[in-house]
């Protein structure tokens, strides 16, 4: 579902992004993770296609999306740590705007939106302007807006950011539940623990270089590490590339 070709990104002399080769299949769940400043966001600005690649290839459902961009994002939905919002509109307005832009049927699009603002538990503010949500109330509406066109793979940066213990649980469990439908969801975080919960497999990126990819438990295998805890294998491997 996601294939990651050789992608480079460079700004000048500055190599972001260096040879990152990646495959993930339909319905998994992959964690991508890394130090501050390893590459982890321009990977992600490529695959939803905010940036171009200096080389390299990004395949999305087999669409080229330096080809395809337009097939390519009608299958992706992304969900940026800080998403942008129409704060005048009411959350539904907003709903209804990003069906807009997908064309979506209007009878469609409307059962979709209540749909997602169930799902989301966030139907009884629907009709209050953003402006007066939560930090919290509007990553909901910003991940309801990637899923309203039901994309087959999931591009996501920070999922949990500003969710309560209660929201990062229904965002876990959704995820889940889209991944057990074939979904394909590439998630980029700093925090271990979710990775280590929710992730088939992790990758680390460190100064633009993917250095591993595998399960948590093969993660441990090659950082040589007895620790159960995801962060001390974490640390042991990155700090192996800077020694």
């Amino acid at each position: 579902m996601i294939k990651l070709i050789h992608l480079t990104k460079r700004f000048g002399r500055l190599t972001a992004v260096n040879d990152v080769s990646l495959e993930i299949p339909a319905g998994e769940i992959f964690g991508f993770l890394g130090p501050n400043g390893a590459g982890k966001t321009t990977t992600i600005k490529m695959m939803a296609g905010i940036l171009g690649p200096t080389e390299g290839t990004v395949l999305i459902d087999g669409k080229n999306l330096a080809e395809d961009p337009v097939g390519a994002k009608q299958v992706t939905g992304f969900i940026p740590d800080r998403g942008f919002l129409y704060e005048k509109l009411s959350g539904i307005e907003f709903l209804q705007f990003v069906a807009s832009l997908y064309e979506m049927d209007e009878r469609c699009s409307e059962a979709r939106i209540r749909e997602l603002l169930i799902l989301f538990e966030m139907d009884q503010w629907a009709g209050d302007l953003i402006e007066s949500y939560s930090h919290g109330m509007k990553q909901r509406i910003v991940m309801s807006a990637a899923l309203i066109h039901k994309p087959r793979v999931i591009v996501v940066d920070e999922p949990m950011v500003g969710l309560d213990p209660k929201g990062a649980r229904l965002v876990k469990t959704i995820f889940k539940s889209l991944a057990s439908k074939d979904v394909s969801i590439f998630m980029s975080t700093h925090t271990l623990a979710v990775a280590e919960e929710m992730c088939d497999r992790i990758g680390i990126i460190h100064e633009g270089r993917l250095i591993v990819v595998g399960t948590a438990s093969e993660l441990r295998e090659k950082a040589g590490a007895e620790e159960h805890n995801l962060e001390a294998v974490f640390l042991k491997l990155t700090r192996g590339i800077e020694d």
